[in-house]
């Protein structure tokens, strides 16, 4: 009994020690803690900062991105090792950044003004003509109209459209947008850019005053247009909204129309026929429309739609003889973009389609590529600078520096362009936004917010 009352006693005694010693030890820490509070909130603030001081981070946290999908590449602007990929090898639906690969292609081989259309002089003032999908014949962007000044003079025109091997719309378009501007249908001979020009009592071109119908009886100057499926029959509909001018796509398909178009315009005869050009022979010569630049200009500032799908099929038609989204557009894959990191999932000129595919990398390389071939001074004065065109309100911050192509459609936002960084580094980059469910506004803004937060620490 004496021995385990010792040893109960000497461990009682180690027990009085050790818990004497962690108190001693809890309040030293307790004063080194309340010593430097300071320290302490400068370490939790640098903490923060250090978390959101990332842009990359930021942006994939945004509120905006929630449950999308997004990718980045940034290199620099000629060549050279990738400085930042963030699922760069990924495929996403590009939207309106697809028209640089349509830029590129018109740039290479459209020349310096557009071919509107080749021709035969029969004799006697008849032509034969074979257009070129010209999308600038009697549209309201061009003042100076060659193609129509030539054909007026004539007296009689036989117009074929055999080299047209496609249809007016796109593959993975929206079919209920067919009756909005921005999806006007593709054709041979475009003319005043595919779209009846609606006003209050009236109709440009003409040859459509009989073919709108009024089944509600309206008077008033409150209603809309709307167009049958497959036919060129307008409806008047009410609307809270008063008509000032409605653009509405007529349908390109039927029969007889072109030359309809053409005779009613022109003022001179006009007949299709089925005959093929053979443009190798000495007595075929061309009409120019417009310088090329000027109309790529438009394109990439306003991004549209219509002068994009005519200009792959211009190419096309210079390249392969007819005028084929399918075949220029693997011609090309094969040809100059035959060494991009990913092989696209390319399928119209404008980026309407989701059926395109392609990644961050990809447009990286385009970039470079248009860089190199073109050189900045041609695309400077083509690309929409920031706070202009589709870039307008965006990126104030770098005028004249920053250099881009943007894209939306529902769900889906893109940008990608070239741009000097704040150490005096040329880059292009590419960030491709797929899947969010918030507006494109905030997406944009966010991305905004990213690229000028790399920009500016770089």
């Amino acid at each position: 009994m004496e021995i385990k009352d010792a040893l109960l006693q000497k461990l009682q005694s180690l027990l009085i020690i050790f818990f004497a010693v962690i108190g001693f030890t809890a309040c030293i820490t307790h004063k080194k803690i309340q010593a430097s509070p300071t320290h302490a909130a400068a370490d939790i603030q640098q903490t923060i900062i250090t978390q959101t001081a990332n842009p990359l981070d930021s942006l994939l946290n945004n509120p905006a991105l929630k449950g999308a999908q997004a990718g980045i590449c940034i290199a620099p602007a000629d060549s050279g090792n990738y400085w930042l990929q963030y699922q760069a090898d990924k495929y996403f639906i590009p939207a309106s950044n697809m028209k640089l690969f349509t830029c590129y292609a018109a740039m290479q081989y459209l020349g310096d003004s557009l071919t509107a259309l080749r021709y035969v002089d029969k004799g006697n003032g008849t032509v034969e003509v074979e257009p070129n999908g010209d999308p600038s014949f009697l549209v309201s962007d061009f003042a100076v109209q060659p193609v129509f000044q030539f054909l007026q003079q004539q007296k009689n025109i036989l117009i074929t459209t055999a080299n047209w091997k496609d249809e007016p719309l796109g593959a993975g378009w929206a079919w209920d947008d067919y009756t909005e501007d921005y999806m006007a249908e593709r054709s041979a001979m475009p003319v005043y850019g595919n779209v009846a020009k609606f006003t209050y009592g009236g109709v440009m071109p003409a040859c459509f005053e009989n073919k709108i119908n009024n089944p509600y009886q309206i008077r008033s100057r409150f209603y809309a247009i709307k167009r049958g499926i497959g036919n060129n029959n307008f409806e008047m509909i009410p609307s809270g909204r008063e008509i000032k001018s409605i653009q509405v796509p007529f349908f390109t398909a039927q029969n007889g129309l072109l030359a309809q178009l053409l005779t009613d315009t022109l003022h001179v005869p006009v007949s299709e026929s089925n005959f093929t050009l053979n443009r190798l022979l000495p007595d075929v010569q061309r009409i120019h429309s417009q310088p090329t630049d000027s109309l790529l200009k438009i394109m990439m500032h306003r991004s549209d739609n219509f002068f994009a799908e005519q200009s792959l099929l211009m190419v096309g038609n210079e390249l392969l003889g007819e005028m084929n989204d399918k075949k220029i557009i693997n011609h090309l894959l094969q040809t100059d973009f035959a060494n991009l990191p990913q092989k696209p999932k390319w399928v119209d000129g404008s980026g309407l389609s989701r059926y395109n595919l392609v990644t961050p990398a990809d447009l990286v390389t385009v970039l470079q590529k248009m860089k190199s071939s073109f050189g900045m001074a041609r695309l400077s004065a083509i690309l929409p600078s920031a706070n202009a065109g589709t870039l307008s309100g965006y990126y104030k911050p770098f005028a004249g520096n920053l250099l881009a192509k943007t894209g939306t459609l529902s769900n889906h936002v893109s940008i990608s362009g070239y741009v000097t960084t704040a150490s005096g580094k040329p880059i292009v980059f590419s960030v491709l936004v797929n899947n969010h469910v918030s507006s494109a506004a905030a997406v944009r803004r966010a991305v905004e917010s990213y690229l000028t937060a790399y920009i500016r620490s770089h």
